[in-house]
């Protein structure tokens, strides 16, 4: 009988640890892989709760979203992979790098590796994005040190 109680003790702690978990607010580099796996499936309602009220525009949820779609559409924005990178905290803000593999009709069209940065703000308790951009080649080795100048071709810019 004692090993029951045990084991439901156990139970009932891994699932309010679980809980405690769910509520707390996501680190920058996860709030950027969420964002980005919501752009890339099309979820822009899912998108909409990441992004600051800056990225927002001061538009409420139903208009951003449709301007997200019709946006991304127009673009033929076509993302196929991106990879998070650690991030660096100063207070209030944070900047995460990524690469992403996209391509789109007007900026990217030949599909070429981006090297991007984007910069998250605290905002209603959690990280949200404020800003992407994409970096030139001189900034990548602050952002990607790992990355050996001869073993690729360098990125294009764009």
């Amino acid at each position: 009988m004692a090993s029951r109680r045990g084991l439901l003790s156990l139970a009932i702690g891994l699932l309010l640890a679980g809980l405690a978990r769910a509520d707390a607010p996501l680190s920058p580099e996860e709030t950027v892989r969420r964002y980005l796996q919501a752009v890339k499936d099309g979820d822009y309602d899912q998108a909409y709760d990441l992004v600051s009220k800056a990225m927002r525009q001061g538009k409420d949820k139903e208009v951003w979203v449709k301007e997200q779609q019709a946006m991304m559409s127009v673009a033929d924005v076509k993302i196929f992979d991106f990879t998070v990178y650690p991030g660096k905290v100063s207070g209030d803000t944070a900047q995460v790098p990524n690469i992403l593999e996209s391509q789109d009709k007007f900026v990217n069209t030949l599909g070429l590796t981006e090297h991007e940065l984007y910069t998250l703000v605290r905002e209603d308790g959690g990280w949200k994005v404020d800003s992407q951009v994409l970096l030139e080649q001189g900034e990548i080795p602050k952002w990607f040190p790992s990355r050996k100048k001869d073993d690729a071709k360098p990125p294009p810019s764009h």
